[in-house]
């Protein structure tokens, strides 16, 4: 073998060429797969949201048990994780421990439209919303990146223009007379 250059040398200093760091994202792979998430940053917002949430709950738990301040920062906290829909009622710190980025990923908009049975999969559904024929409240919704909160999930409904709508309503038969006049 050669004798290398000092640009070599110093560059396998610096390098570990037998570890990348994208080998080990097998995990985010299937989660992108799984979920249908188009844009990998997605991920890494959920990631960083993770995180910042779980590092606030271990400095709450750092606090004395019985400290008024650390019962009601902790009551706030899962307040709002219950309210966006990532923690189950009744969860305790510990609970937070346990939060993954597919908790994030499960409360997105093609996910919760195939909960409820709007649509077959999760690419049907980012489909449909990309085409505009869901909406929540009086809202369109085009993005399927929406993160739909407990709330926000009662709303979900088609846009009265929808096709969609239309075939549903006809095989229910419930289609009127007078949305046919105005469609």
């Amino acid at each position: 073998m050669r004798k290398l250059s000092h640009a070599e040398s110093k560059l396998l200093k610096r390098h570990n060429f037998l570890h990348f760091k994208r080998d080990t994202n097998l995990r985010e792979l299937s989660v992108l797969r799984r979920y249908h998430i188009e844009d990998r940053s997605d991920y890494q917002k959920y990631m960083r949201l993770v995180g910042a949430v779980q590092a606030l709950a271990h400095r709450l738990k750092l606090l004395d048990p019985s400290d008024p301040v650390r019962i009601d920062l902790s009551r706030q906290l899962l307040d709002k994780l219950y309210a966006k829909g990532l923690v189950a009622t009744g969860a305790s710190l510990e609970a937070v421990d346990a939060l993954t980025v597919s908790a994030f990923c499960r409360r997105r908009l093609p996910v919760v439209m195939m909960r409820v049975k709007m649509a077959e999969s999760v690419k049907a559904a980012t489909t449909l919303i990309h085409h505009g024929h869901v909406r929540i409240g009086p809202e369109v919704v085009r993005d399927p990146a929406f993160f739909v909160t407990r709330a926000q999930e009662d709303h979900l409904t088609w846009v009265d223009q929808s096709k969609v709508k239309r075939i549903l309503a006809s095989y229910n038969d419930e289609l009127d007379d007078y949305a046919l006049l105005n469609a």
